[in-house]
Formats: C-alpha cells, sequence, structure tokens
C-alpha cells in the first residue's frame, strides 16, 4: 500500500451562492500518476487550488503530505509541492538555469540579495539535463519554444524535490511534435522520480501520458468515476461527463477521444 501524499475529503467550494465543487473525495498515494478530467467549467482548476494548498474549501477536509490545511503553514508545505502552469509569467528574461532556479526560492523571477550556492546550481543543471535541455541552459525564456519552455518549467518544480508534482494543462499552445516530447519527459519522472506523485490537468484525452496510473473524471463540480486509469477514462464516463456521445480508445498506453456526430446533409 502505498503512502497517502495527498487527501480530499467530501470536499466543496461555493463562490457568489454557486456550488462549484459538490463533494468531492480523491485519495493519491506516493508513486501514483492521477489524470484530472472533465469539460470546461467543471471545476478542475478550483480543486487544483486545493492540492496546490493555495485555495480553502468551503467544507471538507485537504491533506497534503499528511499535513491538514488550516492547521500547517502553507508557506512550508507549499515548498514540497511542484507546480507547473504553463502560463507562467516572468519580469525579467531569464536563462534556463535561472528559471529553475527560482523553484529553490517559490518566486517568479530571482529574489534580490539571493545568490545560489554551487550546490544549488549543480542541481539546477542537472534537472535540466534531465529533461533534455543541457544545450539550452544558458538561453533566455523569450527565445524558447513553448515546449523548452514546459519543459523548463518541469525542471523548475523538480528542482525543489517535490513529493507531489501538479501539472495544469501543460501542453497548451504546443503543437503535436511539441506535445510528444513534453509526454516522453512526463513519462521519464516514472523513472527519474519514482517517489513522486503527480496530477495532471487536462480536457483532452490525448494528452495523458503513458505513465498515467489513475484518473478522476468530474463534471458540474461532481465526481462523474474515480480510480485505475483504464476503469475510468471508458466510453460511457467520458460521454456522461461531457454529456454527448463521445469514442474513447486506448492503444500501446495511449488514450484517444472522437465524438459520435450526426451527418450533416
Amino acid at each position: 500500500m502505498s503512502q497517502s501524499v495527498l487527501e480530499l475529503t467530501d470536499v466543496t467550494f461555493r463562490r457568489d451562492g454557486k456550488q462549484i465543487i459538490d463533494g468531492i473525495s480523491l485519495l493519491v498515494g506516493e508513486g501514483e500518476h492521477w489524470a484530472l478530467l472533465g469539460p470546461n467549467g467543471a471545476g478542475k482548476s478550483t480543486l487544483l487550488g486545493f492540492c496546490a494548498a493555495v485555495t480553502f474549501p468551503t467544507s471538507g477536509t485537504v491533506r497534503v503530505l499528511g499535513k491538514q490545511m488550516g492547521r500547517v503553514d502553507l508557506a512550508d508545505l507549499r515548498h514540497s509541492i511542484g507546480h507547473v502552469n504553463p502560463r507562467h509569467r516572468l519580469q525579467y528574461s531569464l536563462t534556463v538555469r535561472d528559471v529553475v532556479l527560482t523553484g529553490i526560492t517559490a518566486t517568479i523571477d530571482l529574489p534580490m540579495r539571493w545568490a545560489p550556492t554551487a550546490a544549488d546550481v549543480a542541481r539546477a543543471d542537472a534537472m535540466i539535463a534531465s529533461v533534455g535541455l543541457r544545450a539550452r541552459a544558458e538561453d533566455t525564456w523569450p527565445t524558447l519554444s513553448q515546449g523548452e519552455r514546459g519543459r523548463t518549467l518541469i525542471a523548475r518544480a523538480l528542482i525543489s524535490e517535490p513529493r507531489l508534482l501538479l501539472l495544469d494543462e501543460p501542453t497548451t499552445g504546443l503543437d503535436v511534435a511539441a506535445r510528444e516530447q513534453l509526454l516522453e519527459t512526463m513519462d521519464a519522472l516514472d523513472d527519474t522520480h519514482p517517489e513522486v506523485a503527480s496530477i495532471l490537468v487536462t480536457h483532452h484525452l490525448e494528452e495523458l501520458p503513458t505513465t498515467t496510473t489513475h484518473a478522476l473524471l468530474i463534471a458540474d463540480g461532481r465526481t462523474v468515476a474515480s480510480g485505475p486509469a483504464r476503469e475510468v477514462v471508458t466510453t460511457e464516463n467520458v460521454s456522461a461527463a461531457f454529456d454527448h456521445p463521445v469514442v474513447v480508445g486506448f492503444d500501446e498506453g495511449r488514450w484517444t477521444a472522437r465524438a459520435k456526430a450526426s451527418r450533416i446533409v
């Protein structure tokens, strides 16, 4: 039995009188790789905010690494959570290495009057190499492709040696080749960081890595299905969540989705 990394128990969230999340529970174990799936507006971003220890539920409990939100210093807790957000914004034109180093300080830019140690730089270079960007370490953020930025952000998230890795639609804006390179990088984490648990948010089944072990499928703030990925990501469940007939396929570790459409005459 893997050790629990994240536990949501009957969480709800209301905003301006509207129910955004309605009684969702989730248990993520060490080394498990979860997909958080659902249509736009389903509540995925809100749920990820609980997982990142940045949003408090209206009711229910959130435990990250055994610590309950509301009873622990969240700043310390967040150092054990890696967050990959493709909308990451930089104020200054940092190099790839500098961007990765900001993962140590948990800041957007390098803090004033802070300098990395030789060990910090060596660790950053090791993370950069692990995502296939050794040759780009000195290149600046604006010169990177979207795919290279995504891989840089994965290295940034991993440098603090997190136990939980959150990926918020990491393939947004990528072409097919860049998407596949990023998915290969994510698949490799199963070997390089086997104890790290992850949650990947998407509404495209084609964006799920082959290492995906579990899935939580939600719609309208409620759970449609949760558990082992092959049991959850099915034609029946996905059609129910998206409120549209969708044919789900699975081949060589990857999922596909195709909507059934009436022929237009």
